[in-house]
């Protein structure tokens, strides 16, 4: 499997969850956003049993699914019945004219503006509308079972990890990586991020402090600059 973020300038910042099956990558289907801040975080994929999955970032559960329906690894489950068709007697028509709305009587209404404004101008009549009593929503194609779906009750097992792999592309100096953790106790896992971010004020404190530093070096080179140019 492949998991974690990708930061490429300013318009991808996506977190990749790409699953492999039977020789096959598969990515998620979601559009997962990463964290572009310049502080650490940390990264969680969490894989259940039942084909069940949570993400987190920071501990803090961001999308949860199914991989039965967030990856295209198997087929789905239910399809469209493609041979259906609306049945006749099906009634879409959510509201209809009343049928005991009867138009007034021609001297109480108006029916064509004269050349001069008409102070008692209604504009055309127009039946009511009412709630249709044989309304039964829009209809929809049916859901049926897929018959070319077949299951895979150990969809979920990953093959033995051996190696873990950190691939970076980057062209701005300052990516840190630290604390990869594979484990089948996602207790000991989030007692793990606790204890990484139990520092992440001091190192917010520091963070700011580096920048305002930085942002001192560059007032003091383009004072330096702007004399030399004068």
């Amino acid at each position: 499997m492949m998991f974690g973020p990708d930061i490429c300038g300013t318009q991808t910042k996506k977190l990749h969850v790409i699953l492999s099956y039977q020789g096959q990558n598969y990515p998620i289907k979601k559009d997962l956003q990463c964290e572009t801040d310049k502080l650490t975080h940390f990264y969680t994929f969490v894989l259940r049993p039942d084909a069940t999955y949570s993400i987190l970032i920071d501990g803090r559960e961001r999308d949860p699914g199914s991989m039965y329906t967030d990856w295209d690894i198997l087929p789905p489950r239910k399809i469209k019945e493609v041979n259906a068709k609306k049945p006749a007697d099906w009634d879409d028509r959510e509201y209809i004219d009343d049928p005991n709305h009867v138009k007034p009587e021609p001297h109480d209404w108006i029916w064509k503006a004269p050349k001069i404004p008409n102070p008692q101008y209604k504009g055309p009549w127009k039946r009511k509308k009412i709630k249709n009593p044989n309304y039964k929503g829009k209809w929809k194609i049916p859901w049926i079972d897929n018959p070319g779906f077949e299951d895979d009750p150990d969809l979920y097992v990953l093959k033995p990890i051996k190696y873990v792999r950190i691939e970076v592309w980057q062209v701005n100096a300052g990516s840190v990586y630290d604390n990869i953790l594979i484990s089948d106790d996602p207790v000991y896992a989030k007692k793990v991020v606790e204890e990484v971010f139990s520092n992440r004020e001091a190192e917010k404190e520091a963070f700011e402090e580096a920048e305002k530093l930085r942002k001192a070096r560059e007032e003091e080179v383009l004072v330096e600059t702007n004399c030399l140019l004068n």
